[in-house]
C-alpha cells in the first residue's frame, strides 16, 4: 500500500475539532483506493504561543516542509496579539516560508442545502477565487512604518510574482474547460486609481495572450464585489492581490451558506497547504457543533493537488469519492449544519459522510 505523509496543524478553537472529522474521512477513503496517509501531528497556533512563546516552531515548519502535503485547522485568537497589536497568526508565516504563492478559494452551491440568494441562477454557483498569497498589501506585515501620528503600509506589486498567479489562474481556467466549465477569468484590481494595480493589469493582459482558448476580462474590485452578489453564476475562475482576496473570498463564502463551507488550499511550487477558509470560532469552540464540511473538503482538495504531484490517479478517485459522499449526506436531508437553519453537530455530519463513502 503506497504511503503518504500528511503534517497535520489542527490549531485552535475548532480546529482540532473539525480535524478530527477530516482525519476520519481521509483515513477511510484511504483504505477504499489502497492508498494509506501517515499523519503527525504538529504544534502550531495562538494557543502554543501563550504556552510557549511560540506561534510556529522550527520543528513543525521543518515538518511541513517534509511532509507530502498539509493539512491546516484553523488558527488564532482574538485575545492574543503581538506587541505591534495584531494577532498572532501563523498560517502567514507558513506561506511566505514555504513560498506558498497562490491561494485557492472554491465555492460551489450543494443540493440539499438552501442557497442564500432568491434568485434560482444563484443554485449554480461554481467559481474559484485565487488569491495572489505572499505581495500585495499583506507583504507590509511586519514592514510598517510607525511615526507619532502615522503608520504606513506599503504595497509590493512585482512582476514575477503578479506573473506566476496569473498564469496559475490561466491554467486553472483551462482544465475547468475541459470538465465543462466556463474556462474564463476574471482579473479583479483597482487598476483606475493605483499605479501598483495598473501594472497588475498590464501583466495580466500580457500572460493572458498566451492562452488564448481562456476567455478574460477585467473588473474594478468594488464593481465586483456588487456583482458577486448580484450575479455571481456568471463567473468561473477570479484573480485578484491578496488583500482583495482575502475579503473576496470571505464574500463568496456567504453566497453558498458561509464558511463552513468553503474549503481552500494554499499553493506553491514545491508545497502544499489545505485548510477550511473560516477561523477558528472560540465563541462556540468545545461544543460540538462546528461544521466539518469546509475541513473535509480541503482534504478533497489536498487529493487532487497530490494525485498530480504524485502522477497517481487514484489519490484523484479518493478526492471524488470525498466529494459524492458529502453532497449525498446533504442531498439525503439526514444532517442539515446550523448556519442552515439545521441542528446537526460535527459528529453528525462526519458520520453522514462516513456512512456514504
Amino acid at each position: 500500500m503506497k504511503q503518504l505523509s500528511i503534517a497535520v496543524l489542527p490549531g485552535d478553537g475548532i480546529g482540532p475539532e473539525v480535524m478530527d472529522s477530516a482525519l476520519q474521512v481521509l483515513q477511510a477513503v484511504g483504505t477504499r483506493i489502497d492508498r494509506q496517509f501517515v499523519t503527525q501531528h504538529h504544534p502550531a497556533g495562538a494557543q502554543n504561543y501563550v504556552d510557549t512563546g511560540e506561534s510556529l516552531p522550527e520543528s513543525t515548519l521543518a515538518a511541513c516542509r517534509a511532509a507530502d502535503a498539509i493539512l491546516f485547522g484553523a488558527m488564532g485568537l482574538p485575545h492574543v496579539r503581538g506587541a505591534d497589536g495584531t494577532e498572532i497568526i501563523p498560517q502567514l508565516d507558513i506561506r511566505f516560508a514555504l513560498d506558498l504563492y497562490a491561494g485557492v478559494r472554491p465555492v460551489r452551491t450543494w443540493p440539499g442545502l438552501p442557497v442564500p440568494l432568491s434568485d434560482p441562477r444563484a443554485t449554480a454557483i461554481d467559481l474559484v477565487l485565487v488569491r495572489e498569497n505572499t505581495e500585495g498589501l499583506f507583504y507590509a506585515r511586519g514592514r510598517g512604518v510607525v511615526e507619532a501620528d502615522a503608520v504606513y503600509d506599503t504595497q509590493k506589486i512585482s512582476r514575477a510574482g503578479t506573473t506566476r498567479i496569473v498564469d496559475f489562474a490561466l491554467k486553472l481556467a483551462e482544465d475547468r474547460a475541459k470538465l465543462g466549465k466556463p474556462g474564463k477569468v476574471t482579473n479583479v484590481d483597482k487598476a483606475n486609481v493605483f499605479a501598483s494595480m495598473a501594472f497588475w493589469r498590464q501583466i495580466f493582459e500580457e500572460r493572458a495572450k498566451l492562452h488564448p482558448s481562456v476567455q478574460t476580462e477585467n473588473a474594478y474590485v468594488d464593481a465586483m464585489a456588487l456583482n458577486l452578489v448580484l450575479k455571481p453564476w456568471q463567473y468561473d475562475v477570479l484573480v485578484t492581490e491578496n488583500m482583495f482576496g482575502d475579503i473576496l473570498s470571505d464574500l463568496i463564502a456567504s453566497l453558498v451558506g458561509g464558511m463552513g463551507m468553503a474549503p481552500s488550499g494554499d499553493i506553491g511550487d514545491h508545497h502544499g497547504l489545505f485548510q477550511p477558509a473560516h477561523g477558528t470560532a472560540p465563541d462556540i469552540a468545545g461544543q460540538g457543533i462546528a461544521n466539518p464540511t469546509a475541513m473535509i473538503l480541503s482534504a478533497a482538495m489536498m487529493l487532487d493537488w497530490l494525485a498530480i504531484r504524485q502522477q497517481d490517479d487514484a489519490l484523484a478517485v479518493g478526492a471524488r469519492t470525498i466529494e459524492n459522499a458529502v453532497q449525498a449526506a446533504f442531498v439525503s436531508q439526514s444532517v442539515r449544519p446550523r448556519e442552515f437553519g439545521g441542528t446537526s453537530g460535527t459528529a453528525d455530519i462526519t458520520r453522514a459522510v462516513l456512512e456514504r463513502l
